[in-house]
């Protein structure tokens, strides 16, 4: 049966009444439910404070609990995301300025399949890829910087074009570049091979919609994809089940290790600076869910504060 609405009074009562939940506060409750709405506060983040048996709160888990866990994960989105445009940005003009190294400025050059991946297997992708290109190319008429280059030069170069491009777009476009050229990219990142770096691109990819789309992030994992084996799983004795490593491969930590792989140390020192702060600062609250716990949701070793401490 589908689910009957239910105005913000109906439901705090069942928050209150049929699920257990402590709220002191009605008029902050209804509040926090019109700001966020019931399905992204309650739905996102009461799976920690439920008893699975009984399908009813933890006694004296409290409305804000749920409220903290949210703003906590809500912080986390959004460090997170910074440091995701980091390396979305410097991607983008490692593409761009590589495949122009190899073939000029002249738009025929990346509108041509002969430039890209000979795989067979690729040319659906790549099909796509140019026509998309194409269109920024010749017929977007949105982007003023598109249509300046051109009107005046008669030409649209790549690393114009590349600045629309959605992450998702632009590892995409890594993928479809000849094997050369991804070599070429890849050596600007300490021990990253080319293929690695193809991997990583699609799982931050998929981590950088869990943030634009403000879903809950600190306890993500990935479904079809996984991060890539690293020294660092094995000098930091992340645990494993069998030859898998069981975290640090589809969840927050895996992508804490390609952040430190894909950011220059000084950023990487800041991000991991600012994670910890963001971690503390809701475990100094108080709340029901231990830092232990939280960590172990979010896939993180107790340890990995020591990640910095080793070499590439």
């Amino acid at each position: 049966m589908s689910k009957p609405y239910l105005t913000y009074e109906q439901q705090i009562r069942k928050l209150t009444s049929d699920k257990g939940l402590v709220i002191d506060d009605r008029i902050y409750a209804e509040r926090m439910l019109v700001d966020i709405g019931y399905f992204s506060l309650i739905g996102g983040y009461k799976n920690l404070f439920i008893n699975p048996m009984t399908r009813k709160y933890v006694g004296g888990t409290t409305f804000e609990d749920i409220v903290d866990l949210y703003r906590f994960d809500e912080k986390l989105r959004q460090l997170t995301f910074r440091y995701l445009i980091t390396v979305e940005q410097k991607i983008r003009q490692l593409i761009s300025d590589s495949f122009c190294s190899y073939y000029g400025e002249n738009q025929a050059e990346y509108l041509s399949p002969s430039n890209y991946s000979r795989d067979p297997k690729k040319a659906a992708d790549l099909s796509k890829l140019i026509q998309l290109l194409d269109y920024h190319a010749n017929r977007n008429n949105e982007k003023n910087y598109l249509c300046y280059q051109r009107r005046v030069n008669g030409n649209v170069p790549l690393w114009v074009t590349t600045k629309i491009l959605t992450f998702g777009q632009l590892s995409k476009f890594y993928g479809l570049l000849q094997h050369r050229q991804q070599s070429t990219i890849s050596k600007f990142y300490e021990n990253v091979t080319e293929k690695n770096l193809g991997q990583y691109l699609r799982c931050l990819t998929l981590f950088r919609n869990v943030c634009a789309h403000n879903e809950r992030l600190f306890s993500h994992n990935l479904i079809q994809r996984e991060f890539p084996d690293t020294k660092l799983h094995q000098k930091m004795n992340i645990p494993q089940k069998g030859n898998m490593y069981i975290m640090g491969k589809k969840d927050y930590f895996g992508l804490v290790i390609a952040f430190r792989y894909l950011l220059r140390t000084d950023e990487f020192i800041q991000y991991k600076r600012q994670l910890k702060g963001a971690i503390e600062e809701y475990c100094k609250k108080g709340t029901r869910l231990t830092k232990t716990e939280l960590l172990r949701k979010m896939g993180m070793p107790e340890n990995w504060e020591m990640i910095t401490r080793y070499k590439l």
